[in-house]
């Protein structure tokens, strides 16, 4: 076991060092080729758990799979993609459902489907007995991942179903109003919650529970480590303030509301004068302000729509098609971030130079752009897709040296934008859409064994917003915890009680032992040192193992490079 870790933790170690590539990837080989040595299951689970003093739940014993985590961490995908890990992989996937996976995709597809009709009834009934044969069945991987994929379908239904009122268009413009009665204020009726709006926060309010119980589990340096948790975490904060400034603008409708039941005893309101706090919640939306509550929640929620939507791509790595596809997606977010950095720098340098250009000609101008900084942004922007105008930069006065300039400054920023920075950016596209057509299986196989792993672990069995009820294990866990607690307590306290008997014993013997102590510490200073010895040793023995096929030269540089990495 210890042979694997090892040589995953010096593939991490030399792959900081660019000279090291060789013996970095020779080390993945290494661990690689461990797996092709395995001859039975027995030997694979024993290389893939790693340790077997890694704890797991006792009433739900589960393989750790420790090494594969560690080969995801430092990124071995060859490790991971093995043929041995992935059968390994596959059995605990469809844990429970053996004879699932051996029929085909029609029968597949009929089980999700009865999951997804029969879900809330499933929920019910692993809440009333969660340790019975369903129980053990919903809490096999495959099952979690259709229930939580199902969840999130249905959750972006009622997305749909919450905008499918307004497809054919809105009945009401902006400039008129419609109430109910006639001393009905028109925010009141506008800011009411729909019941599709109600579902869907109970759906946030489920994920965010199931967020919580994520970061209490993995801790908030590992949780922030993955990118779809911050996209969960976006998305589940935006509509949480979305809802909360929508509740807001709801609260200030019901309270001009509140003023016209008690104060106004005309029935129609365009007869009476009402104070201005009052009388703006009856205003068209032509007339609201921009900093309107309702604006700023109809604004945040359209943002959260679009990352919830975006969200699907987490579960496209299970399908063999679709997978590859979405690699080369996220790989393409990252070259976009990447030359961001170099757009962002150029970007600023030309809006801030044309900005100081033309900022004393506003009027003076054909068009505002580059007169304010807002338009300098917008003009620039738009100028890569080919929407400004080249009458941006022509002034109404003969002033023809800051209008050279500005034609310059133009040309000069199109040709580095579009011409230079938007190709380069095309060929960093290209170029990793061809690193993963090239191994493409090895890495969906990676991607799908991330994916895979997020369920393996015990808990969070049933999807939002089923996780909001608590069920008898959860009571059950809860009840172990608090024991677990006051057992250590009782513990501590009377370990303490047992030092304080002891001090004076030990003051009497103090002086006594003092010269036997000191040998006692040097012994285990040499035996560390030893130990440290033994383990960089061994690292050099993964090293000498690794370059077996190289000349005496490339061995002696390796070498003295593994000395210097593993000192």
């Amino acid at each position: 076991h210890g042979q694997v870790y090892h040589s995953l933790q010096v593939c991490s170690q030399f792959k900081e060092a660019s000279s090291m590539l060789k013996l970095s990837m020779q080390c993945k080989d290494f661990v690689v080729g461990i797996l092709d040595l395995c001859r039975d299951t027995e030997e694979v689970e024993a290389i893939l758990n790693g340790d077997a003093s890694v704890q797991t739940w006792p009433e739900h014993p589960r393989p750790s799979l420790s090494r594969i985590k560690l080969a995801i961490k430092y990124e071995v995908k060859k490790f991971v993609a093995h043929p041995n890990c992935q059968q390994q992989l596959l059995t605990m996937w469809y844990e429970n459902l053996s004879g699932l996976r051996q029929q085909s995709i029609a029968v597949k597809f009929l089980a999700v489907f009865g999951v997804s009709i029969g879900l809330p009834f499933l929920a019910i009934a692993y809440w009333i007995a969660p340790c019975s044969k369903l129980g053990r069945t919903l809490r096999s991987p495959f099952m979690k991942f259709v229930a939580h994929a199902v969840s999130f379908t249905i959750f972006l239904g009622l997305l749909v179903v919450n905008a499918s009122d307004r497809f054919e268009g809105v009945k009401l413009l902006p400039n008129e109003t419609a109430m109910d009665h006639p001393k009905q204020i028109f925010r009141v009726k506008t800011t009411q919650f729909s019941w599709t709006e109600m579902l869907i926060m109970k759906w946030v309010l489920g994920m965010i529970w199931s967020e919580c119980k994520e970061i209490w589990e993995e801790g908030p340096r590992e949780y922030v480590m993955h990118l779809w948790n911050l996209l969960d975490f976006g998305m589940l904060s935006i509509f949480v303030a979305s809802f909360t400034a929508r509740f807001m603008a709801f609260l200030k409708a019901t309270e001009a509301q509140q003023y016209v039941d008690l104060f106004v005893q005309d029935n129609d309101l365009n007869n009476v004068t009402l104070p201005p706090q009052v009388a703006y919640f009856t205003y068209a939306r032509s007339k609201w302000l921009p900093s309107d509550p309702q604006i700023i929640s109809e604004g945040l929620y359209a943002i959260a729509v679009v990352l919830s939507f975006s969200r699907i791509a987490y579960i496209l790595p299970a399908n063999e098609s679709f997978g590859p596809l979405q690699i080369s997606l996220g790989r393409t977010v990252k070259d976009i971030f990447k030359f961001m950095v170099i757009f962002i720098m150029v970007f600023l340098a030309f809006m801030i130079g044309m900005f100081n250009l033309y900022s004393y000609y506003l009027g003076a101008k054909y068009n505002p752009a580059f007169t304010t900084v807002e338009e300098s942004f917008k003009t620039l922007f738009w100028s890569i897709f080919g929407l400004s105008e080249v009458i941006s930069v022509v002034l109404k006065y003969d002033h023809k040296f800051i209008e050279n300039i500005g034609y310059v400054l133009y040309g000069v920023y199109n040709v580095t934008m579009v011409v230079v920075l938007l190709n380069m950016l095309i060929a960093m596209i290209n170029n990793s859409y061809q690193e993963i057509e090239e191994d493409a299986d090895v890495e969906w196989k990676f991607a799908r064994a991330k994916l895979w792993l997020s369920y393996f672990d015990e808990g969070r069995t049933l999807p939002a917003p089923f996780n909001l009820v608590p069920s008898p294990k959860s009571f059950y866990y809860l009840i172990m915890r608090i024991k677990m607690c006051l057992i250590k307590l009782c513990k501590s306290k009377a370990k303490n009680c047992e030092n304080d008997l002891e001090m004076g014993m030990l003051n009497s013997k103090l002086r006594v032992s003092h010269s036997s102590q000191k040998n006692k510490m040097f012994e285990s200073l040499y035996s560390k040192h030893g130990l440290d010895t033994r383990k960089r040793c061994w690292k050099l023995h993964v090293v000498q193992i690794s370059m077996t096929k190289m000349n005496p030269k490339e061995f002696q540089s390796g070498l003295g490079l593994g000395l210097e990495l593993t000192s």
